[in-house]
Protein backbone atom coordinates (compact mmCIF):
# COMPACT_ATOMS: atom_id res chain seq x y z
CA UNK A 1 0.00 0.00 0.00
CA UNK A 2 1.25 3.69 -0.83
CA UNK A 3 0.47 5.83 2.17
CA UNK A 4 0.85 9.18 3.16
CA UNK A 5 0.87 10.08 6.63
CA UNK A 6 -0.45 13.44 8.77
CA UNK A 7 1.32 15.20 6.52
CA UNK A 8 1.87 19.18 6.51
CA UNK A 9 3.96 22.35 5.06
CA UNK A 10 4.58 25.60 5.66
CA UNK A 11 5.51 27.86 3.34
CA UNK A 12 7.19 31.13 5.75
CA UNK A 13 4.15 32.14 7.81
CA UNK A 14 1.11 30.33 5.27
CA UNK A 15 0.26 26.64 6.50
CA UNK A 16 -0.28 25.01 3.14
CA UNK A 17 -1.32 21.47 4.53
CA UNK A 18 -2.32 21.17 8.43
CA UNK A 19 -3.12 17.38 8.43
CA UNK A 20 -3.49 15.25 5.24
CA UNK A 21 -3.61 11.63 5.06
CA UNK A 22 -4.35 8.67 2.54
CA UNK A 23 -4.00 5.77 1.28
CA UNK A 24 -3.79 3.50 -1.52
CA UNK A 25 -4.34 -0.12 -2.64
CA UNK A 26 -2.79 -1.69 -5.26
CA UNK A 27 -5.17 -1.79 -8.46
CA UNK A 28 -7.49 0.70 -7.09
CA UNK A 29 -7.88 4.13 -8.74
CA UNK A 30 -7.66 7.28 -6.02
CA UNK A 31 -8.58 11.08 -7.14
CA UNK A 32 -7.27 14.03 -5.00
CA UNK A 33 -9.67 16.70 -5.72
CA UNK A 34 -10.64 20.36 -4.09
CA UNK A 35 -10.85 24.24 -4.79
CA UNK A 36 -7.71 26.34 -5.88
CA UNK A 37 -5.63 27.19 -3.18
CA UNK A 38 -6.92 23.93 -0.93
CA UNK A 39 -3.36 22.52 -0.67
CA UNK A 40 -4.02 19.39 -3.14
CA UNK A 41 -1.47 20.07 -5.49
CA UNK A 42 0.98 20.46 -2.50
CA UNK A 43 0.31 17.12 -1.12
CA UNK A 44 0.98 15.59 -4.82
CA UNK A 45 3.72 16.54 -4.50
CA UNK A 46 4.79 15.46 -1.49
CA UNK A 47 3.89 12.17 -2.25
CA UNK A 48 5.66 12.16 -5.86
CA UNK A 49 8.82 13.60 -4.11
CA UNK A 50 9.08 17.43 -6.06
CA UNK A 51 8.26 19.01 -2.42
CA UNK A 52 9.13 18.29 0.94
CA UNK A 53 7.59 17.31 4.10
CA UNK A 54 7.47 19.46 7.05
CA UNK A 55 5.41 16.52 8.78
CA UNK A 56 4.11 13.27 9.11
CA UNK A 57 5.54 10.82 6.69
CA UNK A 58 4.90 8.79 3.49
CA UNK A 59 5.09 4.75 3.48
CA UNK A 60 4.93 2.26 0.70
CA UNK A 61 5.00 -0.89 2.34
CA UNK A 62 7.38 -1.46 4.59
CA UNK A 63 9.53 1.02 3.29
CA UNK A 64 9.51 4.71 4.44
CA UNK A 65 9.58 6.76 1.35
CA UNK A 66 9.24 10.53 3.50
CA UNK A 67 12.75 11.86 2.80
CA UNK A 68 14.17 9.87 -0.55
CA UNK A 69 14.19 11.81 -3.45
CA UNK A 70 12.35 11.09 -6.59
CA UNK A 71 14.44 8.47 -8.32
CA UNK A 72 14.62 6.59 -5.32
CA UNK A 73 11.01 6.34 -5.27
CA UNK A 74 11.07 5.60 -8.78
CA UNK A 75 13.24 2.08 -8.03
CA UNK A 76 10.61 1.23 -5.14
CA UNK A 77 7.98 1.50 -7.85
CA UNK A 78 6.48 5.41 -7.67
CA UNK A 79 5.58 5.98 -11.49
CA UNK A 80 5.45 9.74 -12.31
CA UNK A 81 3.23 11.25 -14.81
CA UNK A 82 3.90 15.01 -14.98
CA UNK A 83 1.24 17.91 -16.38
CA UNK A 84 3.89 19.03 -19.17
CA UNK A 85 4.79 16.71 -21.77
CA UNK A 86 7.73 14.89 -20.80
CA UNK A 87 8.42 12.65 -24.13
CA UNK A 88 11.59 12.55 -26.12
CA UNK A 89 10.58 15.02 -29.13
CA UNK A 90 13.36 13.67 -31.18
CA UNK A 91 12.82 10.28 -30.57
CA UNK A 92 10.78 7.69 -32.24
CA UNK A 93 8.10 5.99 -29.79
CA UNK A 94 10.45 2.77 -30.24
CA UNK A 95 13.00 4.89 -29.10
CA UNK A 96 11.75 6.48 -26.46
CA UNK A 97 10.35 3.29 -24.75
CA UNK A 98 13.82 1.31 -25.19
CA UNK A 99 15.72 4.57 -23.71
CA UNK A 100 13.91 3.60 -20.12
CA UNK A 101 14.23 -0.21 -21.04
CA UNK A 102 18.14 -0.25 -21.12
CA UNK A 103 18.60 0.97 -17.67
CA UNK A 104 16.73 -1.74 -16.06
CA UNK A 105 19.40 -3.79 -14.36
CA UNK A 106 18.84 -7.33 -15.25
CA UNK A 107 17.48 -7.28 -18.71
CA UNK A 108 18.89 -8.97 -22.06
CA UNK A 109 19.22 -7.25 -25.22
CA UNK A 110 16.14 -9.43 -26.15
CA UNK A 111 14.40 -9.48 -23.31
CA UNK A 112 14.11 -5.78 -23.79
CA UNK A 113 13.17 -5.84 -26.51
CA UNK A 114 10.02 -8.13 -26.02
CA UNK A 115 9.19 -5.81 -23.74
CA UNK A 116 9.19 -3.14 -26.02
CA UNK A 117 6.95 -4.83 -28.14
CA UNK A 118 4.51 -5.96 -25.83
CA UNK A 119 3.96 -2.20 -24.03
CA UNK A 120 3.44 -0.91 -27.69
CA UNK A 121 1.00 -3.53 -27.76
CA UNK A 122 -0.91 -3.37 -24.68
CA UNK A 123 -0.89 0.41 -24.86
CA UNK A 124 -2.33 0.18 -29.15
CA UNK A 125 0.62 1.99 -30.23
CA UNK A 126 2.68 -0.55 -32.40
CA UNK A 127 1.42 1.49 -35.75
CA UNK A 128 3.26 4.51 -34.84
CA UNK A 129 6.51 2.23 -33.54
CA UNK A 130 8.64 4.65 -36.08
CA UNK A 131 6.70 8.27 -35.07
CA UNK A 132 8.49 10.70 -33.70
CA UNK A 133 7.34 12.23 -30.29
CA UNK A 134 6.97 15.51 -32.08
CA UNK A 135 4.64 14.89 -34.47
CA UNK A 136 2.19 12.64 -32.14
CA UNK A 137 -1.29 13.86 -31.06
CA UNK A 138 -1.97 14.23 -27.36
CA UNK A 139 -4.01 11.24 -26.82
CA UNK A 140 -0.62 9.30 -28.77
CA UNK A 141 1.42 11.34 -26.87
CA UNK A 142 -0.22 10.38 -23.57
CA UNK A 143 -0.29 6.39 -24.29
CA UNK A 144 3.61 6.51 -25.21
CA UNK A 145 4.06 8.30 -21.94
CA UNK A 146 2.18 6.14 -20.10
CA UNK A 147 3.92 2.85 -22.27
CA UNK A 148 7.70 4.64 -21.15
CA UNK A 149 6.62 5.08 -17.11
CA UNK A 150 5.56 1.23 -17.54
CA UNK A 151 8.84 0.14 -18.64
CA UNK A 152 10.29 1.40 -15.30
CA UNK A 153 7.82 -1.58 -13.89
CA UNK A 154 5.96 0.71 -11.41
CA UNK A 155 3.85 -0.60 -8.72
CA UNK A 156 2.09 2.85 -8.35
CA UNK A 157 1.17 5.57 -10.95
CA UNK A 158 1.07 9.06 -10.05
CA UNK A 159 -0.67 11.20 -12.85
CA UNK A 160 -0.62 14.68 -12.33
CA UNK A 161 -3.71 16.77 -14.65
CA UNK A 162 -4.02 13.62 -17.47
CA UNK A 163 -7.05 15.36 -18.39
CA UNK A 164 -5.52 18.92 -19.27
CA UNK A 165 -5.62 20.21 -22.51
CA UNK A 166 -6.98 17.02 -24.33
CA UNK A 167 -9.68 16.66 -26.58
CA UNK A 168 -12.62 14.52 -26.18
CA UNK A 169 -11.32 11.65 -27.69
CA UNK A 170 -8.18 11.59 -26.03
CA UNK A 171 -10.11 11.70 -22.76
CA UNK A 172 -11.71 8.28 -23.60
CA UNK A 173 -8.27 7.13 -24.73
CA UNK A 174 -7.56 8.35 -20.80
CA UNK A 175 -9.86 6.80 -19.06
CA UNK A 176 -9.07 3.34 -20.86
CA UNK A 177 -5.48 3.69 -20.31
CA UNK A 178 -6.16 4.07 -16.16
CA UNK A 179 -8.49 0.90 -16.08
CA UNK A 180 -5.30 -1.02 -17.89
CA UNK A 181 -3.34 0.16 -15.24
CA UNK A 182 -5.35 -1.00 -12.43
CA UNK A 183 -6.02 -4.48 -14.61
CA UNK A 184 -2.17 -4.95 -14.22
CA UNK A 185 -2.50 -4.49 -10.28
CA UNK A 186 -0.76 -1.25 -10.45
CA UNK A 187 -2.63 1.84 -7.89
CA UNK A 188 -3.26 5.45 -10.22
CA UNK A 189 -3.52 8.60 -8.03
CA UNK A 190 -4.94 11.54 -9.93
CA UNK A 191 -4.73 14.86 -9.44
CA UNK A 192 -6.77 17.28 -12.03
CA UNK A 193 -8.98 19.91 -12.19
CA UNK A 194 -11.83 18.11 -14.11
CA UNK A 195 -13.39 17.09 -11.60
CA UNK A 196 -16.36 15.60 -13.87
CA UNK A 197 -13.77 13.25 -15.85
CA UNK A 198 -11.82 12.48 -12.81
CA UNK A 199 -14.73 10.72 -10.92
CA UNK A 200 -15.78 9.35 -13.49
CA UNK A 201 -12.68 7.23 -13.33
CA UNK A 202 -11.70 6.58 -9.97
CA UNK A 203 -12.92 4.01 -7.29
CA UNK A 204 -12.46 6.84 -3.81
CA UNK A 205 -11.51 10.58 -4.01
CA UNK A 206 -10.27 12.87 -1.31
CA UNK A 207 -11.55 16.33 -1.35
CA UNK A 208 -9.48 18.83 0.45
CA UNK A 209 -10.36 22.57 1.71
CA UNK A 210 -7.85 24.35 3.93
CA UNK A 211 -5.27 22.19 3.74
CA UNK A 212 -7.41 19.29 5.51
CA UNK A 213 -9.46 16.53 4.25
CA UNK A 214 -12.99 17.82 4.41
CA UNK A 215 -14.63 14.14 3.05
CA UNK A 216 -13.21 11.14 0.94
CA UNK A 217 -15.28 8.05 -0.03
CA UNK A 218 -16.95 7.27 -2.92
CA UNK A 219 -17.78 9.18 -5.91
CA UNK A 220 -21.45 8.86 -5.18
CA UNK A 221 -21.03 9.64 -1.74
CA UNK A 222 -18.64 12.54 -2.20
CA UNK A 223 -21.50 14.34 -5.01
CA UNK A 224 -24.12 13.75 -1.89
CA UNK A 225 -22.18 15.54 0.79
CA UNK A 226 -23.54 18.41 1.58
CA UNK A 227 -20.11 20.42 2.53
CA UNK A 228 -18.59 19.51 -0.88
CA UNK A 229 -21.68 20.89 -3.15
CA UNK A 230 -21.19 24.16 -0.92
CA UNK A 231 -17.22 24.57 -1.16
CA UNK A 232 -16.43 22.82 -4.88
CA UNK A 233 -19.16 21.50 -6.69
CA UNK A 234 -22.21 23.72 -6.49
CA UNK A 235 -25.91 22.28 -6.65
CA UNK A 236 -25.67 21.87 -10.31
CA UNK A 237 -23.14 19.17 -9.96
CA UNK A 238 -23.95 15.72 -11.44
CA UNK A 239 -22.30 12.44 -11.74
CA UNK A 240 -22.08 10.85 -15.53
CA UNK A 241 -20.65 7.55 -14.78
CA UNK A 242 -22.57 5.38 -12.70
CA UNK A 243 -20.33 5.00 -9.64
Amino acid sequence: MLIAEHLKKRYKEREVVRDFSLLIHPGECVGLLGPNGAGKTTCFYMIVGLVGVDGGRIRLDRDDITTMPMHARARLGIGYLPQEASIFRSLTVEENLMAVLELRQGLKRDDRRRACQQLMADLQIEHIHKSQGQSLSGGERRRVEIARALAAKPRYMLLDEPFAGVDPISVAEIQNIVAHLKDRGIGVLVTDHNVQETLGIVDRAYILNAGEVMAHGKPKDIVEDKRVREVYLGDRFKLNSGK
